[in-house]
């Protein structure tokens, strides 16, 4: 049998599990096309935020007012990942000439936040759990302000119709599925501790409302109905700015939060940081961002592998373990909010410089310790103190509208249920966790320390990818905190490089090389991948990773999706309207 056609047999055998195999002639990557006119989609981490999405865009509404509907359901449906108490970053396609904006909506410190603040007073970093669960780890509010500002650029429908869709579903409730379920049950202790979250989410004995309850959070509504009439500024000023005020300031481990804090916050309309890929260009976000190692992910990857095989061949998967610990060790060492730092964004994903760091990659073997780069200079690399920190979850959503403009939008509190405190029938986050602990190491300040009014970085990578002509190619973006990074890498490596439907690319397994041990999805990596990546001397162990993938493909046939098959969540295309 040929060699092609055994790595064929392979590739299907090696995906019976996972999402069947893709025929090659619809995956054709040389034939590329504009989705047909009218046809829309939305790919979201759950059924009833999709839906709220396609009402929107069944009444004519963009992409924008697609996903600030989609967004406040989220908020309502899936609490634990994020909504109206933290942040968010969207990226923004426009398909008459395809230009591309990015929104930053990152959350700022306090003015009384402090480089030390999350040190004991031995000098140690703060357990993780006991920052979060305070009033410290909360930034300011700013997915509203973001989202205002990008519909103002390009929404089509009235800001207040947006809202329609979550408190609709606030006051009649939603029925909890299994996800919500396992969260109410797990984080018990830290519901039952916030007063607002026990009259939402546990019944009468204390016990959370389980599985097929229909839930209500009337407070909530109240909340949107606010910011559907005054857009940001019911988070700024009155009842809800209180709220949040009041449940930042309490004990025990008070915050500085202030109503001058929210009312300084600004989202900023940036331009986009893109790169190559192949004949492809993809954009994300600059600074706060750290999307710069997702792209430089990818061109590490594609020089490795000038001619990739698939997600059964070895170096393939070497290549990716190689790209991703290069792309990692730089951006936990530099990057950071560069109003404050200078990061090198740009020069991190520099052709030159990924030529640089490819010749240190050798498929035949692997390396524990990588050094870190010098893009900007041996000064700048000389400048910062380095240190790995711990992220947690997001929500991601991708959408598609009528006209062919598209939204990547990354929207998060932070941990599971934020800072674990409550104001207007949502969750604050507790992003201040996402600095570093320790302002200094070594000796040498570190980049990501803590500051007042400085944004912690981010791992959000909301993606557009183009071809060469500027046409919409994929939509896509993650859930996973600092797995995000290789989350959405794979993702594009999987529909572009390997050839895979989205679905079948969001099914591939979870691999996440940020440090020397590499963390493999648990019972998704065949056994006989797992030892053989061993046996080049990664130390690969297996462990419960999540993501939250959402991805939307252009191709010959029109749009196709693909929803995170760890989660809850869809993708539905919507068809041309007939005459």
């Amino acid at each position: 049998m040929a060699i092609a056609s055994v790595r064929s047999l392979l590739a299907c055998l090696f995906f019976l599990l996972l999402a069947g195999c893709a025929q090659p002639s619809q995956r054709a990557q040389s034939v590329r096309t504009e989705a047909a006119p009218g046809e829309a989609m939305v790919a979201a981490a759950d059924p009833l935020a999709v839906e709220a999405g396609l009402e929107i865009l069944r009444e004519g509404g963009s992409a924008v007012d697609a996903a600030i509907a989609v967004a406040m359901t989220l908020g309502l449906v899936e609490p634990e990942s994020s909504g109206v108490g933290g942040g968010g970053l969207l990226v923004h396609y426009r398909s008459r000439d395809g230009a591309i904006e990015a929104y930053d909506g990152r959350e700022w410190a306090p003015m009384g936040a402090r480089p030390d603040m999350f040190l004991q007073a031995n000098g140690e970093p703060m357990p993780f759990e006991i920052a979060q669960a305070s009033g410290l780890s909360i930034g300011t509010p700013s997915l509203v302000a973001m989202l205002a500002m990008a519909h103002e650029a390009h929404g089509r429908l009235p800001w207040s119709r947006l809202m329609q869709p979550a408190i609709r579903l606030s006051e009649e409730g939603f029925v909890i599925g299994p996800r919500l379920a396992r969260s109410l049950q797990t984080l018990r202790a830290a519901i039952a501790a916030d007063p607002q979250a026990r009259a939402i989410y546990l019944d009468e004995t204390g016990e959370p409302w389980p599985q097929g309850h229909r839930l209500r959070n009337p407070e909530y509504a109240r909340s949107l109905r606010a910011i559907a009439e005054e857009g940001p500024r019911a988070l700024t000023q009155g009842r809800i700015a209180d709220e949040i005020i009041a449940a930042a300031q309490r004990q025990p481990r008070a915050g500085t939060l202030s109503l001058d804090d929210l009312a300084a916050f600004a989202p900023r309309r940036l331009e986009p940081l893109c790169a190559p890929f192949r004949a492809y260009r993809v954009c994300s976000v600059p600074s706060p961002s750290s999307a710069n190692a997702m792209l430089s992910i990818l061109g590490l990857y594609a020089r490795a592998r000038p001619v990739p095989e698939g997600p059964q061949n070895i170096d393939d998967w070497a290549a990716f373990l190689w790209a991703s610990r290069l792309s990692y060790v730089d951006r936990d060492h530099y990057m950071a909010d560069d109003r404050f730092v200078e990061a090198p964004t740009a020069a991190l994903v520099a052709p030159d410089y990924l030529d640089a760091r490819a010749a240190l990659i050798d498929l035949r073997t692997s390396r524990h310790a990588i050094p870190i780069g010098a893009p900007a200079g041996e000064a700048l690399r000389q400048r910062w103190g380095s240190n790995a920190m711990r992220e947690n979850g997001t929500t991601h959503l991708s959408i598609v509208d009528a006209e062919g403009n598209a939204v990547a939008l990354t929207a998060t509190i932070e941990s599971e249920y934020g800072a674990q405190r409550m104001a207007g029938g949502f969750w604050l986050n507790n992003q201040l966790t996402d600095f570093s602990f320790e302002p200094v190491i070594d000796g040498k300040p570190v980049a990501n320390a803590v500051a007042p009014r400085k944004a912690p970085r981010s791992s959000m990578s909301p993606s557009i990818v183009t071809d060469a002509d500027g046409r919409l190619v994929l939509v896509t973006g993650s859930m996973g905190g600092s797995t995000i990074i290789a989350s959405v890498a794979r993702s594009i490596i999987g529909v572009l490089d390997w050839q895979l439907s989205p679905q079948q690319a969001l099914a591939t397994p979870a691999l996440f090389a940020r440090t020397g041990t590499i963390e493999a999805e648990r019972g998704r990596l065949p056994p006989a991948m797992l030892e053989g990546l061993r046996q080049l001397g990664w130390n690969v162990v297996e462990a419960d990773l999540y993501s939250g993938t959402h991805l939307i493909e252009v191709t010959p046939q029109g749009l196709e999706g693909g929803a995170d098959p760890r989660l809850e969540g869809r993708a539905v295309r919507l068809e041309p309207a007939r005459p």
